[in-house]
Order: C-alpha cells, then structure tokens, then sequence
C-alpha cells in the first residue's frame, strides 16, 4: 500500500474538490493512459488493486507509471461512538483526484494489450475513465 513515510500533521482537514485538474492532464511517459471524468478520493488500496490487474494482463510486458499518490489522510470515528471527544484515528490514505488528470501511463506495449490492461484497471477505481493515447501513435 502507497503511503508517505513522513507528513507534518498527522490529520487534515476533509476540504472540498471544485474545479478542473490544473496539472497532469497530459501524457508525459507513456504512450497510452487513462484520464479521470469525474472527481473522488482515491484510497491506496484501490490503485494497488488497479495497479495488479493492468500488471497482471500485461504479463510483465512494458512500462507502468501511476500519476497519482495517497498524500492525505482520511480519518474515522469507530461505530457506536459518541459525537464530541475530538478527530478519529487515520484510517486510510487518499489520493484527491480532479476531472482531467491522468492517473495509469503505459508503455512498451501493443494497443490491444494497453486498451484491455488499462480497462481492467478503470474497473478497480471508483470513477468514470477515458482511455487515451498521444497523437503521434502510428497504428
């Protein structure tokens, strides 16, 4: 599971996600990706789970990149617990994901093989995908 090793707080703030990815919605090293339509929180187990399945379907062939990392950390009261007595303990970590972001880059592989991979792993994920690929693919 992706986590960071160090953070300055240990618990933020829930916040809001308004507005438009304004960084990496463009393929940077692969050839092939999947881009986000919607906005959620991304918890590390659901890349790790996208992330085994592309893997997996692509038979050690070629190159994955993942775009995004669970920075923010979401915490939980447990159930039949009184409101009041302060935040709960980090339950898990997220990843705040944007329309318009790029989330899986892949490389190294036929067209047929990414589209199938990187369809796989949209499945595991919580979101509306689009598959994309750079302008200057010969097919």
């Amino acid at each position: 599971m992706l986590q960071p090793k160090k953070t300055k707080y240990k618990k933020k703030q829930k916040g809001r996600i308004r507005g438009f990815s304004k960084k990496g919605f463009l393929l940077s090293r692969g050839v092939f990706g999947i881009k986000a339509l919607e906005r959620a929180w991304i918890s590390s187990r659901q890349i790790e789970a996208a992330r085994v399945a592309a893997t997996r379907y692509m038979k050690r062939e070629g190159q994955l990149w993942i775009n995004i990392f669970p920075d923010k950390p979401a915490t939980k009261k447990p159930q039949e617990v009184r409101m009041g007595k302060g935040k709960g303990p980090v339950e898990f970590w997220v990843s705040v994901v944007k329309p318009g972001r790029i989330l899986f880059e892949i490389d190294g592989v036929s067209l047929d093989v990414a589209k199938e991979a990187l369809r796989l792993a949209s499945q595991k994920l919580p979101i509306k995908m689009k598959f994309i690929f750079t302008n200057n693919l010969i097919l």
